[in-house]
Parts: C-alpha cells; structure tokens; sequence
C-alpha cells in the first residue's frame, strides 16, 4: 500500500520509524535529543525542533500517513486564542503532590475519585496540575480557555492549528478528567480543579484520522506513549507487561474498565478500543542496584552472585520497600530483611533475595489485576534488568506464566506507525476500522516455569508470609492475591513451615535452573500478532515505557 511514519515524543528527545504499510518492516530511521530538559517547565516549541532534526535528510519523503506518540500527563494550558498561557507543566513534575491530595479529599476520597475516572489523583496528572495552576499562579489560570497533552498538542501543530482539537481514548485517560468507563469528559472535575470550564479535545477513535496537512498527509489519532509501546508490541488478552525501570509497573488489556476503590488499579483505555489497567510500584531495579552497592559489585555481578544461590535465598526475604511502596499502599514504610541466619548471611544469598524480593514485589502487582478477572498467560518483561540471567531464571516461575522477553526497538514509535497505517487502511477502504493491520511480531526469548513452579510458587508463598506478618492487611480483603497464593494464608511464625527450607530446597521440586530460552516469535496477541518492538523504557512515574530507551536504573 505504501509507507508511513511513527513519532514518538518522549520527555528528552524524539525518534521516527518509517516502516512498510502492510509487513510494519522499518526501512528508515530518525532520532534527535530535545534541547532543553525533560521536567518542570518546557516550552513545547523544543518537541517541534527536534521532531524537525529528526526528520532530516528526508526521512518523511514518501510517507503517506503519520502516526504522533508522546508523554504522558504533560499539561498545555491555552488561551482562548489558543496561546500558551505559561511553559507546559510535564508528567515528572512533582509540584502539584498536595494539590493532588487536596483535590482527592475535594471530591470525596480515593473512592470516589477511582468511581468517577478510574483514578486517584497523582501529581503527575493534569487534573492535579490544575489544582497547582490555580493556587500558585491565579493570574494564568483565569487565563486558561482550553486544555491539552503533549500528543493532542503535536498533532494540532502538524495539522497547521485548524479549528478542530482532537485527541484519544488514551491520552484523554490520563488526564483525571476523562472517564474510561464511561467514555466522556467530566468538565465538572476540571472546574473543581481550576475554577472554571475550559474547552477540551474531541475524542476521536483509534483507527480515525485527525486530519490531513495542507500538503494532504494524513494524521491518525494519535495516542500516549505507554497505549503506543503496547501497541507496537502487540500486547494483547492475556497478556501482560512488567516494566523493570528504576520503579516498576504492570499493565493488560482487558475488555473493560476496572474501577478500583482503592486507587491501586489506574483505569486507562487502550490504543485499539479496550482498556489498559495499570499497577506501579515505587521499586523495581532500584533495589538491584542498591544491594549491588552494599555488595560492592554491579547489577551483572549481583545477577551472577544470585545464581550461585538457590531458590528461596537459604531462608532470607527481603520485602524490597526502600522508597515507601504504593503497590501495597504502604508510603511511609521501609524494606525489611528477615530470616538472618548465620549460614544465610553470605553475599550470594543476600543477592538472590534482592532478585526475589522485586519480582515478588511485582508479583503482587500482577495479582491485583489477577485478582479483578485478568487473565494472565503469559508476561512480557522490558527494560534493561530484563536482560539479567537472574531476572530470566527466577522470573517464570514466581510470576506463574510464561515470560517473553521481546528484542529491543522503538515500541512507541513503531505502535504509533501501526495506527498510521490503520488509519490510512480505513481511509483507503482497505482496512477495517475493527482490526488493525496484521503486523509481524519481533523475535523474542520465552521462558517457561516448566517443572520448577511449585518451586517458584513455594518462595512467593514465603514472601507473602513475611508481608502479611511485617504489614498485616497491607492488601486489603485479599486485593492483591488471588489464585496460587492467598493474601492472609499464612499464620504469624509460619515462614518457616517448610515452603522453602533453609538451603533452597523444597519438597515439591528441585532447586535447579529454570526453564531455558529460545529465540521464537512473539506470537500473536488480541487476535492479532504482534507488532515490531518494544520501546524499552518506563512511564509517569512508574518507570517504564519511556521513548528513546530505558529508563535511568
């Protein structure tokens, strides 16, 4: 059919793919760094410079249709001239953390903000930011006519600044304002946020086109950058993604909102017309390096200590909470290490419980969305630990599902191409607005729990114990465990019940490596196959999607 371009905005620069329309097979390549920071205060005019530096040598030459991906929860505030009132305010900005909490408690609490739009407010989310807005700087926000994020904004300015502002379905649920469930805007919250309405994008569908340049190239809809890079990858029903950053986050498709009363679950919607529930916790990779640090080795040496070990670390659990934890709400905490045993106390085992500790950590994220009726079967892990032998060892058989590690590629860009395809399939008349286009999936290493999962299952049982005992009900009503282990199953003084003795080994298998990994595909997911690559990276604050890369761990 032709070709077409993916973008992808990230908080320090922009990458394009070009790839072919119907095999999504990247033929060109761009990149440019922003040339100004990421955080605070940002004049968006940076984001066009590099898109314009990366689109050098004329890499767009022949393109046909572009799709825009980019940050999240960064906040464009306009006036009814559609001027920027004041530099955007982006997703890192920690600023608005008591307005955040303000405006939960405005509303009526956790509960009623997750009933309203599937989320409490965070200070990464415009909703928030407004809060900010109107209490620190009055003056601009009086000034405020309409609102925007970074992708809504981007497309506007390709599209020449028509009269139209339009956005989609997963940009707008991130906002705070936009509810997933429902599928519409809550003016009314943007008014108990900033004091007055203001004008919001039009919410267009996934295979949708915003509009055509002057020149006639067509602009999908455009989407953020975590819906994107799940996009790209193809991540499908009963799939689901761990994003090791310096924090973690784990995410799905699923068919339909999830309301969370608690706020752990963020209700966002998908690039395809589904929903993408989201949990993050505060540490992932970050607790690698730090027991790295105290071993006086690097996240490789620390990887290659931990197999010099055996399943359950000779006893030792580390509950790996060095920043607080939201994932279970647990702000004020810190990590604990239990178990010390003189015949425990060696630099092995200290390094195979930091690599038990993340990954029961994110185990429990996993099954929060367990928990609610999502179907897990098989896991895909991004980021750099990823990587680690450790990571592959452990992994499958504590998180209970078959894990793919994808090649890395620009996931962002790539999903954002795909829906540029879409979009001009639809156009065209050669595609169905109901189906993206089929895409091959990047080759990827699976490994499975084979034989070693009632190993895998008997350490998180352990860590649970030591959870529920160190912070009893940290999980409310069992919320975060379903299935294999149940929150609250263990008795105080039960870590020691033969689960996993001291020395690794345990009654329902041996304590040998796990499964090994092949280079297979991907395979399909959502009654598709997957698509290109993953941007390895991290999103908002959890740490995972980010363009252009990884996250710094």
């Amino acid at each position: 059919m032709g070709i077409v371009a993916g973008l992808d905005s990230s908080s320090d620069s922009t990458r394009i793919v070009v790839c072919d329309t119907d095999t999504g097979a990247v033929i060109k390549q761009g990149y440019a760094p922003h040339p100004v920071g990421g955080s605070g205060d940002v004049d968006p005019q940076a984001w066009l410079m590099s898109l314009g530096e990366a689109a050098e040598g004329g890499l767009l030459e022949g393109v046909q249709a572009i799709g825009v991906s980019a940050q999240q929860h960064g906040l464009l505030a306009l006036d009814a001239g559609g001027v920027l009132v004041r530099p955007a305010l982006m997703g890192n900005d920690k600023r608005a953390q008591s307005a955040a909490a303000d405006l939960a408690e405005a509303l009526g609490g956790r509960t009623a903000w997750a009933q309203a739009v599937g989320a409490v407010p965070t200070a990464s989310q415009p909703v928030a930011k407004l809060r900010w807005l109107a209490r620190n700087e009055p003056e601009a926000a009086h000034r405020v006519a309409e609102l925007m994020q970074p992708h809504d904004w981007l497309v506007w300015q390709l599209l020449g600044r028509p009269v139209r502002r339009t956005t989609d379905r997963g940009t707008a649920s991130s906002s705070g304002y936009w509810s997933a469930a429902a599928g519409s805007w809550r003016p009314d919250l943007v008014e108990l946020a900033l004091g007055h309405q203001v004008r919001l994008p039009e919410v267009i569908g996934p295979a949708d086109a915003a509009g055509h340049t002057p020149e006639g190239l067509l602009i999908s809809a455009g989407t953020g950058e975590t819906m994107a890079a799940a996009f790209g990858l193809g991540v499908g029903l009963g799939d689901a993604v761990i994003s090791l950053g310096a924090s973690g986050s784990v995410f799905s498709i699923h068919h339909e909102a999830l309301a969370d009363p608690t706020g752990t679950i963020l209700s966002y919607a998908d690039a395809t017309g589904m929903h993408l529930p989201v949990v993050h916790t505060l540490n992932a990779v970050r607790t690698l390096r730090g027991t790295a640090e105290l071993l006086g080795t690097d996240l490789e040496g620390l990887s290659a200590l931990a197999m010099k070990s055996t399943p359950g670390s000779y006893g030792l659990v580390l509950l790996p909470y060095l920043e607080g934890e939201r994932t279970p709400h647990l702000p004020h905490t810190a990590g604990t290490l239990t178990g010390l045993r003189r015949e425990s106390m060696k630099p092995e085992h200290l390094a195979r419980a930091a690599f038990e500790g993340m990954l029961c950590g994110l185990a429990d994220a996993l099954e929060v969305l367990r928990g609610r009726g999502v179907q897990v079967r098989r896991v895909f892990l991004l980021g750099p630990a990823a990587d680690l032998q450790a990571v592959r060892a452990i992994a499958p058989a504590l998180l209970g599902a078959q894990v793919v590690v994808p090649q890395p590629a620009d996931y962002a860009a790539l999903g954002a191409a795909r829906q540029a395809a879409w979009a001009l399939g639809v156009s065209h008349g050669t595609q169905s607005p109901h189906e993206p286009p089929r895409w091959p999936a990047a080759a990827s290493q699976v490994f499975e729990p084979g034989d070693d999962l009632p190993v895998g299952q008997a350490v998180r049982q352990q860590y649970v114990a030591v959870r529920e005992q160190t912070h009893p009900g940290a999980f409310e009503s069992g919320t975060a465990e379903s299935g294999t282990v149940e929150s609250g199953a263990f008795e105080s003084g039960v870590v020691g019940s033969g689960t996993v003795e001291p020395g690794g080994q345990e009654a329902a298998g041996g304590a040998g490596g796990y499964g090994a990994g092949s280079q297979v595909p991907a395979g399909g997911a959502g009654g598709y196959e997957g698509g290109g690559s993953v941007n390895p990276g991290g999103y908002g604050e959890a740490g995972g999607l980010v363009a252009g890369g990884y996250e710094s761990v």
